[in-house]
């Protein structure tokens, strides 16, 4: 019973705090949209920009398929795609964010698992948590991590707005997706197939988690190591902070579907980064230096104690469920 009324006081607040970070994330939109149509972020380049590849990454190996187009025009794709998956996870799977917020506070966290974008926001913040802690420790050894260079504010954006999308079909639904559905399809159908990439958990029967877990680490690992071979790459410290990321967003992919997994990446990406950008052109400072002022800071410390709470709430329920099997059965 103490359990249950820490985990209802915990609940309060980790309710308020997503409801917080959501009305965030619904600004970003436009943000992200007024740096690429109406800022002067890329100077003498503008969102008609022309490309000649689109980069695609598959376990770390890049592909540039080429495709002729304006960096606008494939920055609304991208964009629009984000506000689909966006709206998909608000309303469901089972249930919209505002009937699952409102069933977290009144009846606990067992709700949780009704809403995609509820659980793409929980991880996302344990994610940040678990990336600055990794930082910390890493900088105590003189491990820093320092990001790709670009010559361009607005390239440096779009690259940043697109490879979600593109990484998270190149790793997880190839990677993880296909290999789950060979495994554990209980019949041959194209339509499964194409459920079971969506939603691997809701329409497979995935038996032996060991090995699904196996899969999910050893992706992770192949995401980590993507981000220093591959591409622009980081410094070799964003291994450890970016192989953790891999296998929170598989395992989210496995659990709670694509749309969630995606919008974990999108919430490192696009929209941390929109408002970094967007205090940069305004203040007519490097982007470098605007990792650290006041709004980013809060937005850092808001996440944190969202991911804080969540993680002693899951802890919570795991020492509830343990006590219930170690429970005798109730004679009747």
């Amino acid at each position: 019973m103490h359990t249950d009324k820490t985990i209802r006081i915990l609940s309060i607040p980790y309710s308020a705090f997503v409801a917080v970070i959501f009305g965030i994330m619904i600004l970003a939109f436009p943000v992200g949209a007024y740096l690429v149509f109406d800022s002067d972020v890329g100077n003498n380049i503008n969102f008609q920009y022309p490309l000649d590849s689109f980069n695609f990454f598959v376990a770390g190996i890049g592909f540039k398929l080429p495709i002729s187009f304006q960096l606008g025009d494939a920055f609304i794709i991208a964009w629009s795609a984000y506000a689909v998956l966006f709206s998909i996870s608000f309303l469901g799977p089972r249930g919209s964010l505002t009937r699952t917020l409102t069933g977290v506070m009144s009846e606990g966290w067992r709700e949780l698992k009704e809403n995609g974008l509820v659980n793409a926001i929980t991880w996302l913040s344990i994610l940040i948590l678990l990336s600055v802690m990794i930082d910390f420790v890493q900088q105590s050894f003189g491990v820093k991590i320092e990001p790709p260079q670009f010559q361009n504010g607005l390239i440096q954006f779009f690259q940043i707005t697109a490879s979600p999308l593109t990484e998270e079909i190149g790793f997880r639904v190839f990677l993880i997706g296909i290999p789950l559905f060979l495994i554990f399809s209980y019949r041959s159908s194209w339509k499964l197939f194409f459920k079971s990439l969506w939603r691997p958990a809701a329409y497979l029967h995935i038996t032996d988690y060991k090995k699904t877990m196996a899969i999910i680490i050893t992706v992770g690992v192949f995401f980590g190591a993507a981000h220093i071979i591959s591409g622009t790459p980081w410094s070799p410290g964003k291994i450890t902070q970016a192989t953790i990321a891999g296998i929170i967003i598989g395992w989210v992919y496995v659990r709670y579907g694509l749309a969630p997994a995606i919008l974990i990446h999108w919430g490192t990406n696009y929209f941390i980064y929109s408002y970094l950008f967007f205090i940069s052109t305004l203040s007519q400072t490097s982007i470098t230096s605007e990792i650290s002022n006041p709004f980013s800071d809060t937005l850092e410390q808001l996440l944190l104690v969202t991911g804080a709470i969540a993680i002693a709430i899951k802890i919570l329920h795991y020492i509830k469920a343990k006590r219930e099997q170690l429970q005798p059965p109730t004679e009747t």
